[in-house]
């Protein structure tokens, strides 16, 4: 087991070097020059330009102003904003408990829906619900999530003639945009707005936060979902067949006991691997549906420092984000290789 470990974390340094250079080429690539940027309509003159490229040390070449960043990097040090004079760091983590708790939400609504859905497909297999889930997920697989957001916003803003809150009497129509409404103010302490508004025990602002989740959870959850539906359909049909199950129908078990005890335990060990990868996915969504829903995480802020050509932030976001994904992942192989012995002989 400890092989298997320690083979697993030495995978993670030629990634985390790979994802700087590719974080730190990524930004230089796009066109616009941050001095000239921070400049603004006044400009800059030359003996400036040139003090501020000395002073951000973008006169060096390119791999000595790599390999000072990734000095920095070593030594905890992610840079400070060109913009906004805040370390990197610091405004990561103010806005990461926004992201955090709009992808648990996300992943939570893809799995209250996802594993159910997968799980009948599969018990009825070719019935005309398993032949609707399958589309269904496809169809959810293959929406572009701006698009899928944008639809929302049509149909659930209420100003526009597909108002169906209106139709069932349904008032106010759903939030659109930000976290919480402009009436509460909660002072922050977790930077969960929903344990916050529990903490400070004002209910109608829990109930606002809780009606600015939906919309934001259901757009950035779609594309888990229907992964996890057709993954959870796959396994199912593939343990369903297995001897043992047959085995326990012959013994006259009840036939929610072979599925639901023997069949999806068993299933879920390659759905769960499936589930931890989905963070990336939930990572990558968060940057649109934040865009769309001016949901103030770190996906908002990404696209932000984009913008404005803000390196040490962009560089720094990148890396973080990626630290994120590559960590989960590695707790999910190590969960597998817990879970499933074999694979620590084959990983």
């Amino acid at each position: 087991m400890l092989k298997f470990i320690l083979s697993k974390l030495a995978m993670l340094i030629p990634t985390f070097i790979g994802v700087t250079i590719a974080a730190f080429v990524f930004i230089r690539l796009l066109p616009g020059d941050p001095i000239l940027l921070m400049a603004g309509e006044r400009g800059v003159e030359p003996e400036r330009y040139a003090e501020l490229q000395k002073q951000f040390g973008f006169d060096r070449p390119m791999i000595v102003q790599y390999l000072d960043y990734l000095g920095s990097l070593l030594s905890g040090d992610f840079g400070t904003s060109f913009s906004t004079k805040v370390p990197v760091l610091q405004e990561f983590f103010d806005r990461f408990p926004a992201t955090v708790e709009l992808s648990i939400l996300a992943m939570v609504f893809a799995l209250v829906i996802g594993l159910p859905a997968g799980m009948i497909a599969a018990v009825r297999r070719g019935s005309v619900f398993d032949h609707s889930v399958m589309g269904v997920s496809l169809t959810g697989y293959s929406m572009p999530i701006f698009w899928w957001g944008l639809l929302l916003i049509i149909f659930f803003s209420g100003n526009s003639v597909f108002n169906w809150q209106g139709w069932f009497g349904m008032s106010p129509p759903l939030p659109v945009s930000g976290r919480i409404s402009l009436l509460y103010y909660i002072e922050p302490v977790t930077g969960f707005m929903l344990i916050d508004t529990i903490l400070a025990g004002d209910w109608g602002a829990f109930w606002s936060a809780a009606e600015h989740l939906v919309l934001p959870a259901i757009v950035l959850g779609t594309i888990p979902l229907a992964v996890i539906a057709r993954q959870t359909r796959s396994s199912m049909l593939e343990v369903l067949g297995e001897d043992y199950i047959r085995t326990a129908r012959a013994k006259g078990l009840r036939p929610w006991r072979v599925v639901m005890v023997h069949a999806l335990r068993n299933a879920l060990i390659t759905v769960v691997t499936v589930i931890g990868l989905q963070v990336g996915v939930l990572m990558a969504g968060a940057i649109l549906t934040e865009t769309i829903f001016a949901w103030p995480g770190i996906g908002k802020w990404m696209i932000e420092s984009i913008s404005r050509r803000d390196y040490p932030s962009v560089q720094g976001g990148l890396l973080l984000i990626a630290l994120i994904v590559m960590l989960v992942n590695l707790v999910v192989d190590l969960l597998y290789g817990i879970i499933n012995p074999r694979i620590r002989h084959t990983g």
